[in-house]
């Protein structure tokens, strides 16, 4: 006879639908899931995630043409078995930064998470996007995505959330979806995700504490990025970026090399010309350049929302990336991962332009974290 497994033993699974390059898995992971399994067109995100989650199943797959059947196939598990379902549909059809547009194809892609919620029948589900979904715009997306969810599920109301409430460096606000089988979680209430009275409250100054200041124009490729870093401090945030690596996370000859070596990837140099930083010199704390738009970061403030720019479907287009608040250039891959709230030892993808969208397309783990600690904690198991 089998014997049964001990509770001590069980590790909830998640799949993280719309993955990008991990924040929200990191999030899941670091809280105490396993991500069983992520799903992702972006071939240069489906790399990096694969790079930080190695033990993950990874699909290269345009998600709208993903049934529930396939899924559950590729991580072999029958319906109702996977624990949480997670993930973060496009968002670009709502977002206050880009052209709103209500039919934007995009758009429906946040229904589809929700019919795959449907078919798989996980304890728990989450889904982020932008506070722009609950504009009149998106009501019926949003009416018509809950509907295929109401009556299996409890349901909590939409939560906004920023990032800077939870410890993180960024003031990056975030709408989360969350509903749970009620047979197997015990009662979360929204209430229960308000921001912590009490945190370290983490500025760019101590974010980008021990990162090299002085970049040269000429790192352009991956290996040239590698740059000795030190740690800001010994705050929660501080213990993050070189710690609290999940089982089965991360690349272990990156983390050693971060551990005995100091050095991190992601110091990527940008030329600009004479005139240009000419003119970022005279840009102000909090303000932005009059010609490229960048705003230059204030050392004791928090970093805005970094934006991710256009895939090559909508023309590649770089986003508009802040100015270092002391020196005369836009900011590294590295430090933009720093002001997201990753770890040093994550991995983006090796070139400049990839990991500036990847890190711009993604949900700060520190915020993720939180929130996934607190539906760990309610699974009855």
């Amino acid at each position: 006879m089998n014997k049964p497994i001990s509770q001590s033993l069980y590790e909830p699974t998640v799949i993280d639908i719309f993955s990008g390059v991990g924040g929200l898995s990191l999030g899941a992971a670091r809280a105490g899931f396993t991500v069983k399994a992520a799903i992702e067109n972006d071939k240069h995100a489906v790399e990096a995630h694969s790079t930080n989650f190695p033990h993950s199943i990874h699909l290269e797959k345009d998600i709208s043409k993903l049934n529930s059947t396939e899924i559950l196939a590729t991580i072999g598990m029958k319906k109702g078995e996977l624990d949480g379902i997670i993930g973060g549909p496009p968002c670009q059809g709502f977002s206050a930064i880009g052209h709103q547009k209500r039919n934007d194809p995009r758009n429906k892609l946040f229904v589809h998470f929700f019919q795959i919620v449907s078919e798989v029948r996980p304890k728990f589900f989450l889904a982020e996007n932008v506070p722009g979904i609950m504009t009149s715009a998106g009501e019926e997306i949003r009416q018509k995505a809950m509907s295929l969810v109401e009556g299996d599920y409890c349901i909590l109301p939409p939560i906004i959330l920023t990032a800077s409430d939870f410890g993180a460096p960024t003031t990056r606000k975030r709408v989360f979806f969350i509903g749970y089988l009620q047979n197997e979680m015990k009662g979360l209430n929204e209430s229960d995700f308000h921001a912590p009275g009490r945190i370290d409250r983490i500025t760019v100054r101590k974010a980008l504490k021990g990162l090299p200041l002085s970049i040269d124009p000429n790192w352009q490729s991956s290996d040239d990025s590698w740059r000795k870093v030190a740690l800001p401090g010994s705050c929660d945030f501080s213990k993050r970026l070189w710690g609290h690596v999940p089982k089965g996370v991360g690349n272990t000859e990156t983390i050693i090399k971060l551990k005995n070596e100091q050095l991190a990837s992601g110091s990527f140099g940008t030329r600009h010309s004479e005139r240009v930083a000419a003119r970022y010199a005279k840009v102000l704390p909090g303000k932005s350049d009059t010609v490229s738009k960048s705003r230059k970061l204030e050392l004791d403030g928090f970093c805005p929302t970094l934006r991710a720019g256009t895939g090559p479907e909508r023309g590649s287009y770089q986003a508009v990336r802040p100015l270092h608040p002391t020196e005369n250039r836009v900011i590294t891959p590295r430090e933009a991962a720093r002001l997201q709230g990753f770890p040093d030892w994550f991995q983006f993808s090796p070139t400049k332009w990839h990991s500036f969208r990847q890190i711009g397309n993604s949900v700060s783990p520190i915020l993720a974290e939180k929130i996934f600690k607190l539906i760990f904690n309610a699974l009855k198991n």
